[in-house]
């Protein structure tokens, strides 16, 4: 099939990290599926941090005709960065992102992008899913976690095979490994998103047991996504409420102590709790006060930034009516100026 790649319309980018398969194949599976759309498109793979290895597999398929690009980072910054990477070089107004290890079977390719009909991101859901029992667990408490902080259902995020319209990176942009969490930050910036079901590659290998670590380092991103989402224009709500609580836990104590000195003449000399409901007091008037500079920073530069998306704008033609005469004879009535 013959395309012209003057002005791609679909923009494949693959981020190479740590998590490889064999690229010929990868790259087969991949192209075999973007056949299927009869569209032209591009590949991209951003390499994170130096990879010879790769870069020379690469340059081979290169060499047999392959239209690709390949852009290299100088040293690892994480898949995030990478997909913005490679964001910045794509061409295509729709993008699909691919890991560079099978997750899903590249014929099952053309259901996310057809599915950007009606939804600006489609992320893949493989189904039915391999792995034991305790990758079943682990994946029902992420996501039941998830859901809770959110109010978001989602069954496979971390799946990276993705399909999305170019305007959902022009206004979201990724770091560290906020990657998997795309889809929830899309939801909050307005965009619909979608959850397609996919065959999960026959070959699909499991990353293995992950190490501790990754489980800490994920339920820091995952409070970070909660506070993206919940409190990024409305910062008091939270340091207020924690700032509330811990100031109302020091008032309260303090009081007691106040009571214990007056009716029951217990002298606050030398009692730790006097220092206690100090230190409480003193903690929640700096919290409550750091979500309100919060809440002047956003008032101050948030004139710029926007988390909505027009769904569609109708302008409906009426007639106009035929200018009357003015008559100055008319009372008004009171007026009232507001400045």
């Amino acid at each position: 099939m013959t395309h012209s790649y003057a002005a791609p319309l679909i923009s494949a980018i693959i981020p190479v990290g740590a998590r490889q398969s064999p690229l010929a194949d990868l790259h087969a599976r991949y192209k075999r599926g973007l056949d299927e759309l009869d569209l032209p498109y591009e590949f991209i793979y951003v390499l994170d941090g130096p990879q010879p290895a790769y870069e020379s597999a690469l340059l081979d398929l290169a060499k047999r005709g392959e239209r690709i690009t390949v852009v290299s980072l100088s040293r690892r910054f994480g898949v995030a960065t990478a997909l913005m990477t490679g964001f910045e070089h794509a061409a295509g107004g729709t993008i699909v992102s691919l890991p560079a290890y099978l997750q899903i079977e590249g014929d099952e390719i053309p259901k996310l992008v057809a599915a950007l009909d009606q939804a600006d991101l489609a992320l893949a859901c493989r189904e039915p899913r391999g792995g034991g029992q305790f990758e079943t667990l682990r994946r029902k408490w992420f996501h039941g976690l998830l859901k809770y902080v959110t109010a978001l259902d989602f069954r496979d995020l971390g799946c990276n095979a993705r399909a999305f319209k170019r305007k959902v990176l022009d206004e979201i942009h990724l770091y560290g490994e906020q990657d998997r969490f795309l889809p929830v930050l899309a939801d909050r910036h307005g965009f619909k998103v979608a959850e397609i079901p996919v065959r999960q590659a026959n070959d699909h290998s499991g990353p293995g047991p992950y190490p501790l670590k990754s489980y800490l380092r994920g339920f820091l991103d995952l409070f970070t996504v909660f506070f993206l989402v919940r409190f990024t224009k409305r910062p008091l709500r939270f340091f207020g409420m924690v700032g509330v609580t811990t100031l109302s836990i020091g008032v309260l104590e303090l009081l007691y102590l106040i009571v214990d000195r007056i009716m029951f003449q217990v002298p606050l000399a030398d009692r730790p709790a006097l220092l206690l409901a100090s230190l409480f007091i003193v903690l929640g008037v700096q919290i409550f006060a750091l979500g309100l500079l919060g809440e002047l920073i956003i008032f101050t530069h948030a004139g710029g930034s926007k988390d909505y998306q027009v769904d569609r704008v109708i302008h409906y033609s009426v007639e106009k009516p035929a200018e009357k005469p003015l008559n100055v004879a008319l009372n008004p009535g009171p007026i009232t100026l507001v400045r």
